[in-house]
């Protein structure tokens, strides 16, 4: 069965609604891709990937976009992109969204266990057993009975 889910730009507050089947679930809206996970344009099948990669504001077909509403006190619901006023796309001048990509990552599973995106991929050992405790080189400078300056 299909749905129509919604999704806001983490950058700039615009909304994006998808229609996509309703048996994958969300992990996370990110600026930035999940390492290792792979991404299907919105318009692409889902099937083979791990989310969805957006462009704010990019028509595609089963994809609109909205500016969000501001609230009546003139504060802001979402955040704001430095040169994005999320106020002025409505307009009909302007399609609305800041033009950057954003990503929907859906829940992953390894094994039978879901996969923690913020998980190192790869185990780094920074310490050996058999390293020296300190940096090498000279000690420092002798005392008045090793000869040093005066002696």
């Amino acid at each position: 069965m299909s749905y129509t889910v919604t999704y806001y730009c983490p950058r700039c507050g615009t909304l994006a609604s998808l229609e996509r089947e309703g048996y994958l679930d969300d992990k996370s809206v990110t600026p930035y891709p999940l390492e290792g996970w792979t991404y299907a344009a919105p318009d692409e099948s889902f099937d083979d990937a791990d989310g969805v990669r957006f462009v704010c504001g990019d028509p595609r077909p089963g994809l609109t976009w909205e500016t969000p509403p501001t609230p009546d006190d003139g504060t802001e619901t979402t955040p704001a992109a430095p040169d994005h006023d999320p106020a002025e796309t409505d307009d009909g001048d302007e399609p609305p969204g800041c033009g950057e990509p954003f990503y929907l990552s859906f829940i992953r599973f390894e094994g039978g266990e879901e996969v923690d995106p913020r998980s190192p991929s790869e185990q780094v050992e920074l310490v050996d057993d058999e390293s020296p405790s300190g940096p090498g080189g000279p000690r420092g400078p002798g005392g008045p009975d090793t000869g040093g300056f005066w002696g």
